[in-house]
């Protein structure tokens, strides 16, 4: 077992930026942004784990500017004069507090969504929503069609709004973007068997069904440049089947994966519930996989520092806090590049001082109540 935790507070460089240590704070929707524009406690909020030590914050969702990408007002916009500004004092905040800052770019496809109490409201199909096959689904609700799929004239709007929110990001002075390209929303739903059944170049084999994702790499390229870092987070699980999986071994990941990498990403961020758990009957995680088989950076994320996952949250779970030994093991080993911590992070900003002190028993419990304010 690792004790020393000087792998998370060495920097890493991705493309031409430099991150002043391993930790990230993952994307987390926190829907206190009304009429979709961040305020002065948003900024605060992020601006608060910067100080506390984290190195690189990925902001929670951002919906692009299209029409059919939210379903919720009080989740923030990234377009809009109003929400613009607000993103600027939070890329300003966070690096006078010495972190680096990507905002995730989100578009959430044909999803729909149950009430989940002291977090949103239930969601129904909205006639703006468009995705590949008009497939739709969500937390526990699997996949039916409803709609139409998208058309090409659709795909070309969405992958302008992707690029367009890209370039202001760069424009803004963010260190990169995130692609939300995980969970079920729109991206994912192309990458994904059940819900992207088209017969066109983006559906077919495993390949074909990444081509969506691909254009928009390649557009936000086009128009950033080749030095402004995109990172890209996929996951297996889906928000309906937490055991669906894109690739079943090794060798459909990398077919899956190579295309991403030509196209243009920098980083992956491979999302899952839980960091320990490993894929394809090894002893390495999905973001040990994705860093052996492409040698880019990766980022791996899920229930750091606690026993319970962040869906169980939703049903009222608590977790309590644990060390971090067995992170450390897989860092010093090579397995991925950076950590992402979620919920730790929400009820704690100084996670990182803890850990940089050795105080893994001055960690704090997750409640689900920490959900209901932003501190």
């Amino acid at each position: 077992m690792s004790s020393s935790t000087d792998i998370l507070f060495q920097p890493i460089t991705i493309n031409d930026l430099t991150i002043p240590n391993r930790i990230a704070m993952a994307p987390m929707t926190r829907c206190f942004s009304p009429d979709h524009v961040p305020g002065d406690n948003v900024a605060d909020y992020y601006r608060r784990r910067a100080e506390g030590g984290t190195g690189l914050i990925i902001t929670e969702g951002t919906y692009i500017p299209h029409a059919g990408a939210w379903n919720d007002t009080n989740i923030p916009n990234f377009h809009g004069q109003a929400a613009l500004a607000g993103w600027k004092k939070v890329v300003e905040d966070v690096h006078a507090a010495g972190a680096k800052i990507f905002p995730q770019l989100w578009h959430i496809g044909l999803i729909v969504a149950p009430e989940l109490e002291g977090f949103y409201e239930a969601k129904t199909l909205e006639p703006r929503q468009v995705g590949p096959s008009g497939m739709t689904g969500g937390m526990g609700i699997r996949p039916t069609r409803q709609t139409e799929p998208m058309t090409q004239a659709d795909i070309d709007a969405v992958i302008d709004a992707f690029a367009t929110a890209a370039a202001t990001a760069q424009t803004l002075g963010f260190d990169g973007i995130e692609l939300h390209a995980a969970h079920g929303y729109l991206i994912d739903q192309f990458f994904w068997a059940e819900t992207n059944l088209r017969t066109d170049r983006y559906g077919g084999d495993l390949v074909r069904r990444t081509r969506f994702a691909c254009e928009i790499v390649e557009e936000i390229r086009n128009r950033c440049g080749p030095r402004f870092v995109i990172d890209l987070r996929y996951s297996q699980w889906k928000q309906h089947d937490y055991a669906a999986t894109l690739a079943d071994t090794p060798q459909d990941l990398e077919r899956f994966l190579a295309p991403l990498v030509d196209a243009g990403v920098d980083v992956f961020h491979a999302s899952q519930r839980r960091f320990w758990e490993c894929e394809f009957g090894s002893d390495m995680n999905l973001a040990g996989w994705t860093r052996k088989l492409t040698g880019k950076p990766t980022i791996s994320v899920g229930s750091v520092s606690l026993d319970g996952d962040f869906i169980a949250a939703f049903d009222g779970e608590s977790s309590s806090a644990t060390g971090i030994d067995q992170l450390l093991d897989m860092m010093n080993r090579g397995d991925f590049d950076m950590i992402a911590v979620g919920r730790a992070l929400i009820v704690d900003p100084d996670w990182p001082k803890k850990v940089r002190a050795g105080g893994a028993s001055g960690f704090v419990d997750y409640t689900p109540r920490a959900l209901e304010t932003l501190v």
